[in-house]
């Protein structure tokens, strides 16, 4: 019978060691790295290792800081005699509607010789439990030498060059991630920037970078790199190019340059007609600017996209409540009430507690702009 391996690193997460334990116990061995912990997380693992006889413990402190660097040390702790390697963090846990994870994964593996395993992962789960941002995870991996995490920050496993690598995908083992929204994010700017240094010419790189300028706020920062990365001869994947268009689109908006905002949204909806994020961002442009008909138009020309792709790009609004609650807002402003509180609703029920929802259905209900 193939052997599982389980292995992590953490820092600071010792509210997740009992559950991420519990989770994964069905694994023949689990692997640990503390990087540095200070609330007693490593201690708390030890005492979890004395009574578990399958749970190593190691601790390590990366200096400078750099996710691949950390991801490659704990690779270390993996025991030779194991076949597929799960690399998690602390703050996941597999789906409890899948079953007995450990032994469907023995099943793919002895079925299919796999060395890398695409599975769905709920990077976001909603509040009622329905997937948020879903999209395939890929670090289920064969024990097979050569395999080395690369990038300071969004790290990802490569083999060595030149190597045939066997790919299979499944759908009924299922990862799901609870993160910790206290916890800061700080190092990722730096890191990316990092990672642009070192890899310039990497177009997965600029997309996060300019991203990560937008969250900041940087926007003529975000404008800049996402343009580079459009614009760099390896950026041909549409999903990606669509959504740097996209954040370019909302950089310009924010800085009050509507005119070349629109043409951007509209760029990116060409790039990728086949994705709802993009219509769905339009139309909440032209919501914003009082366009009630254009608007309506968007947001129903995204209904129409009923495949969702399996990629980090999709948006949980998009998927959720935003068609319906942008539809309800112009179809009110248009003067078809009647359809306007049956989208309100039809948002509610994606959104129960969205008290902006619902403060529009009680406007709705009494007849009040």
């Amino acid at each position: 019978m193939s052997k599982v391996c389980v292995y992590a690193i953490c820092k600071n997460e010792k509210q997740f060691v009992d559950r991420w334990l519990a989770s994964m116990g069905n694994a023949d061995y689990l692997c640990v790295l503390d990087t540095g912990s200070t609330d007693g997380t490593y201690e708390l693992l030890q005492e979890r290792a004395l009574c578990n006889k399958k749970l190593s413990v190691a601790q390590h402190v990366i200096s400078p800081w750099r996710f691949d660097e950390a991801r490659n040390y704990s690779m270390k702790l993996i025991p030779l005699n194991a076949d597929i390697c799960v690399c998690t963090d602390l703050d996941e846990v597999f789906d409890d509607k899948s079953g007995n994870w450990c032994a469907e994964l023995r099943k793919l593996f002895d079925k299919t010789s796999f060395d890398r395993l695409h599975y769905p992962f709920v990077w976001q789960v909603n509040k009622d439990g329905t997937d948020g941002v879903v999209f395939y995870g890929e670090k289920i991996h064969s024990n097979r030498s050569g395999y080395r995490w690369e990038h300071a920050v969004h790290e990802t496993l490569k083999l060595c060059s030149g190597v045939t690598e066997k790919h299979v995908t499944t759908d009924t083992i299922r990862l799901l991630h609870f993160p910790d929204p206290t916890k800061s994010r700080s190092s990722y700017l730096p890191l990316l920037e990092l990672d642009a240094v070192e890899r310039p010419e990497d177009d997965r790189t600029a997309h996060y970078l300019g991203r990560e300028y937008f969250f900041r706020k940087m926007y003529r920062e975000s404008i800049a790199e996402l343009t580079r990365h459009i614009n760099l001869p390896t950026a041909t994947w549409s999903d990606e190019r669509a959504a740097s268009m996209r954040y370019i689109a909302k950089s310009y908006d924010y800085t009050g340059e509507s005119d070349v905002a629109e043409k951007w949204y509209l760029r990116a909806i060409a790039e990728a007609p086949n994705l709802r994020e993009g219509y769905v961002d339009y139309a909440t442009y032209l919501l914003a600017k009082r366009k009630y008909p254009d608007a309506l138009y968007f947001a129903q020309r995204a209904l129409t996209i009923t495949q969702r792709t399996m990629s980090y790009i999709n948006s949980s609004e998009a998927w959720g409540e935003a068609p319906y609650d942008i539809m309800s807002v112009a179809l009110w402003y248009l003067g078809n009430k009647e359809l306007a509180l049956k989208n309100i609703d039809i948002a509610l029920g994606y959104s129960p507690d969205n008290k902006r929802l619902l403060a529009n259905r009680e406007m709705m209900l009494h007849g009040k702009d």
